[in-house]
Order: structure tokens, then sequence, then C-alpha cells
């Protein structure tokens, strides 16, 4: 008989291109994954993988098995939805993942709110700039920001939110200087996967120097809040924070709208409907602050 983890290990190897990248995604050593491998082949008498320079490249008999393995996958991904379905109990595990910053700037007061609401609910926050796939199971509710409604997939269900707008802030102790054309020079504080978008290059804001590149969002609040130049920030992040005002003579930009996202019968269980209708309303509640239209404490710079 075919152990279904040795079929999950192959689809890991066959999806990845190499073993190593596949036991980073299992979360094992590589060890493990040659030797699920091996007994997979045995079993099957015949060989998955041709090693090649380039990485592991699925055989003719490997392809036939792959598509086999990936029906096999979507069948075990359905039964365990259809029994998540009929989990009405408020008790288990609800994995939620967004982005950091909605995490730490915004979020998780309502989520601790939730927390303390729903002691018998085991919640883990995944703040990353990864997106978890729901179909896989990665997680079990997404918040993301989509600026186009046609890029989310089919399979998904959502619960559309605010808008989210972003501006152009620098540190209120700097503003003067800016203003005068003080000796140092202001610089751009970009997060160096992005650079500078389009946007805040067409908006007239006045700076000098080279960049300054940081690696994440919160690298870049706290470069900006030292008055190292200025930068983009979400409006909930930047009209939020006393420390900083709004760039003057400079306008929103729309990064996209909130969306909460669940995945097939995983919506119906009890914790997962209690979960999205509470931070769907809180999200209501933050719409003002999301789409910049609350008075900042920002704005009393201009």
């Amino acid at each position: 008989m075919i152990d279904w983890d040795d079929v999950r290990y192959f689809l890991a190897v066959a999806r990845a291109g190499s073993v190593r990248a596949a036991a980073s995604v299992l979360q094992v050593n590589h060890s493990t994954v040659l030797r699920r491998i091996a007994q997979l082949e045995e079993r099957l008498g015949a060989q998955m993988f041709e090693k090649l320079p380039s990485g592991y490249h699925v055989t003719e008999a490997g392809e036939e098995v792959r598509e086999l393995a990936e029906q096999m996958e979507a069948s075990s991904l359905q039964l365990e939805t259809r029994v998540l379905g009929r989990d009405q109990s408020v008790r288990g595990l609800l994995r939620v993942t967004l982005a950091p910053t909605l995490a730490t700037h915004l979020l998780m007061p309502d989520f601790a709110d939730f927390a303390r609401s729903h002691p018998d609910i085991e919640m883990d926050i995944m703040s990353s700039g990864d997106l978890a796939n729901l179909t896989n199971r990665e997680a079990d509710v997404a918040i993301r920001v989509v600026y186009d409604r046609k890029t989310l997939p089919p399979n998904l269900h959502g619960l559309k939110g605010p808008d989210v707008f972003g501006g152009i802030y620098m540190s209120r102790e700097l503003l003067p200087a800016w203003r005068t054309g003080g000796p140092d020079p202001v610089r751009w504080i970009v997060i160096s996967a992005h650079g500078i978008p389009d946007w805040v290059r067409e908006s007239g804001a006045r700076v000098e120097g080279v960049p300054f590149r940081v690696t994440d969002a919160e690298a870049q609040v706290v470069a900006v809040r030292q008055g190292l130049g200025m930068t983009t920030l979400p409006c909930f992040v930047g009209d939020a924070d006393p420390t900083l005002v709004r760039v003057p003579g400079t306008d929103l930009h729309m990064y996209g709208t909130l969306w909460l996202l669940t995945q097939g019968e995983t919506r119906k269980t009890k914790r997962v409907r209690l979960f999205t209708e509470f931070v769907s309303r809180k999200l209501a509640a933050h719409a003002s602050l999301l789409s910049g239209s609350l008075p900042p404490t920002s704005t009393l710079g201009r």
C-alpha cells in the first residue's frame, strides 16, 4: 500500500525542483525527503526523478504519478475542509495571515479583544509578506490589500472591507528645516525590495541626496521618526503617529481594498465565522483612518 506521506513528499520535490527547497517547505531534513522518495520509488518500482545540474526533473513515470498524486491531494483537502465545515465548536486552532504592518499598527488590539472573548480558540497570527495558500489550508483566514479584485482566486470567499490609502510622511521635527531648505539633505527612505513608487516620483516632493534603504516596514517607520528624510506610509500608520506629518503639497494614493478571505467549507466553521464577522465590523470602524480622512495629528503641521 502506498503511504500518502510519501506521495506528499514527492509532490513537494516535483513542485520545488530540489530536495532542499522541498525540505524547507515541509520543515524537515533533506535526508527525510530523500528517504520518502526512495520508499515511493521502491513501492512503485519506477524512478520518479532524474537528478540534473539544474535540479530534480520529473521522469515520464513521475509525471503519471504526479497527475494522480495531485488528484489525491485535492480529495484529501476536500475531505478535510468538509469535516472542518461541520465543526461548530468555538474551540481549536484559528490561523490568520496578514501583512506585518496591518497586524502591528492596526489590528493587534482587535485580535486581543477577540482572543479575550473566546479563550478556547487558539490563535495563530502569521504576519508575513508571504501569501499563505488558503486552498492548501496554510491559513484559515487571510486579510489582504487587493488592488484589483479580478486577481482574487475564484475559489475563495471574500468579505470586502474599506479602501486603504497611503501618503508621504516626514518627521515633525524635520518639517521646518525642509521648508527653509536646511543644510542637511532630506532623503527618500525606501524598502529595498520596492524602491520609490512611480506615484511618489510624480508627487513633486522635493528631496536631495541618495536614498536610505531598509529591508522592512518597521525599520522604515523608525528611520522616518529619526528625521532621516521622507517616506511613503499607509495613512493608518502615518496619521496615527504624533511624531510624523504628511509632507505639505502631496496627495494621498490608494493602495487597494482590504478583503477578508476564506476558503470552501472552512469558512463555515463557527470559529472562522465568528472571527470574520468580528474583524469585518472592526475594519468598518477603522475606515476613516484607513482612507486618511480622519483629522490626523500629522495634519497639524500643515
